[in-house]
């Protein structure tokens, strides 16, 4: 075959949650969007705040080669500078803008950041169940993905069992929290814990390795500490996106912090660079750069989200299920009520309820459902989950 093989066939292997999503709204044209309850895709159902739309606003009286011109590949200064401005005031650390590298979300900020620091044949380890373009994404930069399974008790991270997974071939481990797809925060003890057995590893085997961490639900949470990584880890490398905490998901705009407390931070700030320019990320989306310099600090609007977690798991502890308090982010880790979720998924289906099996996300027996939908979809789909329930009694 001429074209690349390892492209077609991810190509060809379709997201199992975009799968769902698209069948979700065929059957929806069938037979009305109010008897479907799609529970597929992380899409925000809060919409953008005031603040980007005045942004935007304010944007469009530049003159018009200034607005839709390139900006530095890195980013705009303003733009730059703003995050940079809002973490030294939210973490009492001490940025400079060019720790700062703007890009097209968190997708590019994760691509660009392995593909800065893999080399043929080194392993990237991930926190199973996560999301499953990591694999994708790390297999594309020319590093091995190498499945880390949580605790599957609490879904904290497994000291003892990323101990074991880590070798002379690690050059990064990718943490996600709060996380996707089990809405749980990685405690500030279990950070720290990881952090202790990395250090253990490099001083036995002479090697570096990074942290990585992914953080576009960092604003949305219950009320728990998002800690920040970089305070204890050294080597952390930090990805954002503004998807969810703007409700941006199709504008793709978000940063990769390298910070100036990493012990690679220069040779890794032009290696950054320079993975975004292999890549073809000219830059981030000019408009949405200022978009971020006006409205880096407009809080997230999790009270809706907040509303949607407690009549989902309020309805879902009635009917009997079992499932993982979400501590943030919009999903709810729900267990099975059989040992194969793809089955469990299909019964699911026949009553139109549509969560995604956890073996897309490298861990069996849980689907994912996502309540950034509205309100009354999960006060609808309450006698569907019910009936889904009776169908296993005896």
């Amino acid at each position: 075959m001429s074209i690349n093989q390892k492209s077609y066939d991810y190509g060809a292997s379709k997201s199992s949650i975009r799968e769902i999503a698209a069948y979700g709204a065929a059957r929806k044209a069938q037979i009305g969007a109010q008897n479907v309850f799609d529970f597929s895709l992380g899409n925000p159902s809060v919409p953008a705040p005031d603040s980007v739309r005045e942004s935007i606003e304010r944007s469009l009286s530049l003159p018009a080669t200034q607005l839709h011109g390139y900006t530095p590949a890195a980013g705009l200064p303003i733009a730059r500078k703003a995050v940079a401005d809002s973490l030294n005031r939210r973490f009492n650390t001490s940025y400079d803008p060019g720790d700062v590298y703007m890009t097209c979300g968190a997708a590019a900020s994760l691509s660009i950041t392995l593909n800065a620091i893999v080399n043929p044949g080194d392993e990237v380890i991930v926190i199973a169940p996560y999301f499953p373009e990591y694999r994708v994404w790390i297999e594309a930069a020319g590093a091995s993905c190498v499945e880390v399974l949580a605790d599957t008790t609490t879904f904290q991270i497994d000291s003892d069992s990323l101990y074991s997974a880590l070798s002379e071939r690690t050059k990064a481990v990718i943490i996600n929290s709060p996380n996707n797809p089990v809405g749980s925060i990685y405690s500030r003890e279990r950070l720290k814990a990881a952090a202790t057995v990395i250090r253990e590893c490099e001083r036995e085997l002479g090697t570096s390795i990074y942290l990585l961490s992914d953080e576009p639900y960092r604003e949305i949470s219950y009320g728990a500490e998002v800690p920040w990584v970089p305070s204890i880890y050294d080597r952390t490398i930090v990805c954002y996106s503004y998807s969810k905490s703007l409700s941006l998901p199709g504008e793709r705009i978000g940063w990769i912090l390298v910070p100036n407390t990493n012990p690679d931070h220069e040779s890794l700030l032009a290696a950054v660079a320079g993975a975004g320019r292999k890549l073809g990320f000219v830059c981030a989306p000019a408009l949405f750069q200022r978009v971020v310099a006006d409205c880096v600090d407009v809080p997230c609007d999790v009270e809706a989200y907040e509303r949607n977690r407690a009549i989902l798991t309020e309805g879902l502890l009635r009917l009997g299920y079992e499932f993982i308090e979400p501590q943030g982010a919009f999903y709810l880790w729900l267990k099975s009520l059989e040992p194969d979720s793809v089955s469990f998924f299909e019964k699911a289906k026949a009553f139109e309820l549509l969560p995604v099996p956890s073996d897309s996300f490298g861990c069996a027996g849980w689907v994912r459902v996502s309540y950034c939908v509205s309100h009354k979809t999960i006060v609808d789909s309450m006698p569907a989950w019910e009936r889904l329930a009776a169908a296993y009694r005896p």
